[in-house]
């Protein structure tokens, strides 16, 4: 949970631009990679990514504005992260605008439970970080060289002339 705004600010930044490049080292044809034919593609969970900014902060009672669950996703990479990207900072300014560390401890009805604000933005980020693991899954079975997000990938490792240390 987040009890200073400053601290939330800082993480996301960090885990958006994580988001941002594993979207960008994707490819058009990747976005359709599927675990299996009742998952969600690839793109699809991007899309899911992009669009939580605004239903989740849209039931803490903090508009963002946002295509919306029934829109479709981008088919292409460029489409999507600029889409993310847009999402990303929207919803990093709605909450900067309106909340302020003494608001963070404050509860608010979601999903059902009673949350403190600062739940709230913690939640935000580990959703979003739950499914990038999903989305660097997805990349290595599409084939695709994914980049570190909480360290080297091991093809950055290799380019460091070292071993993968597992």
């Amino acid at each position: 949970m987040y009890r200073k705004l400053y601290d939330f600010v800082a993480d996301f930044k960090e885990e958006s631009e994580a988001t941002a490049r594993l979207l960008a080292a994707l490819s058009d044809a990747s976005l359709h990679q599927r675990v299996n034919d009742q998952g969600r593609s690839l793109g699809q969970i991007a899309w899911h990514i992009t669009l939580t900014f605004g239903e989740m902060l849209s039931h803490a009672r903090l508009p963002v504005a946002t295509p919306g669950e029934e829109a479709p996703p981008p088919d292409t990479v460029p489409g999507l992260l600029a889409a993310y990207r847009r999402q990303a900072q929207a919803a990093l300014d709605a909450v900067a605008a309106a909340w302020n560390d003494g608001l963070l401890v404050d509860e608010i009805p979601m999903y059902g439970q009673s949350w403190a604000r600062g739940r709230v933005l913690a939640v935000l980020l580990r959703h979003q970080a739950h499914h990038r693991g999903q989305i660097t899954v997805l990349a290595r079975q599409a084939g695709l060289v994914v980049p570190g997000v909480c360290g080297p990938a091991r093809e950055e490792w290799a380019a460091w002339g070292m071993p993968a240390p597992w």
